[in-house]
């Protein structure tokens, strides 16, 4: 056989021998990338001591954390109904999606509430309701009693306090910038006075928590001078003392170490990528006098700008005592801010977030109640915040006392929250609660801010036609009793019945 001859048979039987192996072989290679991985997920589930169901049922067990994960999603998409989903049901998110895009907020076919089950409430409407055609929707109330310099008009409806940090530089300035179109106050937070909040000039609430966050020495101590130096500037309108927040009263502040970046952590003169975790109570002093002192501190250096306190009401005595502490130093606070256990929107340990702590409106009516027992409301302003998303629920909370609101959790849905329930795991998908940059990047600063500015007006123009239907003119007219409550399912109640009123001056 010639050489030639040799070539061509190797070369046919080579062809044979690759079509042999394409025609028997592939198919089998095939089989094995498509269920190998699933025979060696098999044997380490075998294997592994961590997971008992995985280990007796390999491979199938991975199912039940798989649905585990996509649960909340499966519940808000396709379980849950309008009306009961947590912590914001949907009918109320759906409402503030509306507004701040400024499309039709209507509801057809009635309402989907349980109008005779316990807990339903309503306001008291007036057959001389008022016939006023509103040309303003931005009713305002000063803050600022008789020892402030520089008293502040404030809106009745502001964004409540969340830190850079929790909240990424695109939703803060989103909503700073939004505060500054419609012409309301935008709260810090206890993070610090970052550049965001005031690259569009916005009113700003600087919030100094226990951390003490921007205005600290390297020990965590206050520092005055630092202090001066931030208070004065012209977008701060008024400065809140942090003594605890309605999430987790008693407990302190939470940035996990995943959000604190070097430029975090350097606006809060922290370490970063570390958690940064602020005292349960202030070092700069341990009395009702040593608060009064210490507000004096803060407007004195501030050039007399209104001053006050944030509390989410635990022990009732211990506000007894801070009220008189202001008779008996003369010092008041210009405002107070009562926190409800239902506040929060960052990261909190379940057992604060759940159980500890007074609901707002009861921790608020005490508060509005001692003030006028002592005969101090008149010259004290009472901020309310917690869990505040429609007009209706601003209208509940001024007839209890307060004089005007504070709203986060409505604001961050503005910005375009979704109600991931991530805000604590740095994975926030839409941009608002995260310091990643490519999630943040997806938040649209102009189309956000618009939002937020339509949010609140929609919002204010809703309350002036409620208060109008109750028969009174202005916001701060409503009283206890345009309010009611549904105890059982043949008793109702007003407010005035349920959080009984003190005469003015009784406590003294």
């Amino acid at each position: 056989m010639s050489v030639r001859q040799k070539f061509l048979l190797i070369s046919f039987l080579t062809i044979v021998g690759i079509v042999a192996i394409s025609y028997f072989w592939f198919p089998i290679m095939w089989l094995f990338i498509l269920v190998g991985p699933l025979f060696l997920i098999g044997i380490v589930d075998i294997f592994q001591t961590k997971h008992t169901i995985r280990k007796n049922f390999p491979l199938i067990g991975n199912i039940r954390y798989m649905l585990e994960k996509i649960r909340p999603e499966i519940m808000q998409y396709f379980v849950e109904t309008d009306t009961e989903g947590r912590p914001i049901s949907r009918i109320f998110r759906t409402l503030v999606y509306q507004r701040a895009k400024n499309v039709n907020d209507t509801v057809p076919f009635g309402t989907q509430m349980h109008v005779y089950a316990t807990g339903y409430e309503w306001m008291n409407h007036s057959m001389y309701a008022s016939n006023e055609t509103p040309t303003e929707f931005d009713p305002r109330i000063t803050i600022g009693g008789p020892d402030c310099k520089q008293p502040y008009s404030a809106s009745l409806l502001n964004i409540s306090a969340m830190s850079f940090g929790s909240l990424s530089k695109n939703a803060v300035m989103a909503m700073n910038k939004g505060a500054k179109s419609g012409n309301f106050a935008h709260n810090t937070g206890e993070g610090g006075i970052s550049p965001y909040h005031l690259k569009y000039g916005g009113d700003l609430i600087w919030q100094i928590g226990t951390g003490y966050f921007g205005c600290r020495n390297h020990d965590g101590t206050f520092n005055v001078e630092t202090y001066k130096e931030r208070a004065n500037l012209e977008s701060v309108k008024m400065i809140e003392l942090k003594l605890s927040q309605g999430a987790k009263p008693g407990h302190g502040g939470i940035l996990p170490a995943k959000k604190n970046t070097e430029e975090i952590a350097k606006i809060r003169d922290v370490k970063p990528f570390t958690d940064v975790l602020s005292p349960p109570s202030h070092s700069a002093f341990n009395s009702a006098e040593g608060l009064m002192q210490f507000i004096k501190t803060l407007r004195d250096n501030s050039n007399g700008k209104p001053v006050g306190f944030k509390l989410c009401v635990g022990d009732k005595q211990e506000f007894i005592d801070l009220c008189k502490a202001m008779i008996s130093t003369g010092i008041k606070p210009d405002f107070i801010t009562v926190d409800g256990g239902e506040g929060g929107t960052g990261a909190a340990p379940i057992e604060f977030s759940n159980s500890m702590g007074s609901p707002m409106r009861d921790g608020l009516a005490f508060v509005v109640n001692a003030l006028n027992g002592f005969d101090l409301k008149k010259d004290i302003k009472v901020i309310a915040s917690g869990k505040i998303i429609t007009s209706f629920h601003i209208t509940r909370t001024l007839s209890i006392g307060a004089d005007l609101v504070n709203s986060a959790r409505a604001m961050m849905l503005a910005t375009g929250c979704i109600q991931a329930l991530q805000c604590n795991t740095n994975t926030c998908p839409v941009g608002v609660a995260t310091q990643n940059k490519e999630l943040m990047k997806g938040l649209d600063v102009e189309d956000k801010a618009k939002r937020v500015a339509n949010f609140h007006y929609e919002t204010m123009k809703n309350l002036i036609e409620l208060v109008h239907a109750t028969g009174v003119h202005s916001p701060n007219d409503l009283k206890r009793k345009h309010i009611n409550r549904r105890v059982s399912y043949s008793e109702v109640k007003t407010y005035a019945e349920i959080f009984p009123e003190v005469e003015i001056g009784s406590l003294m």
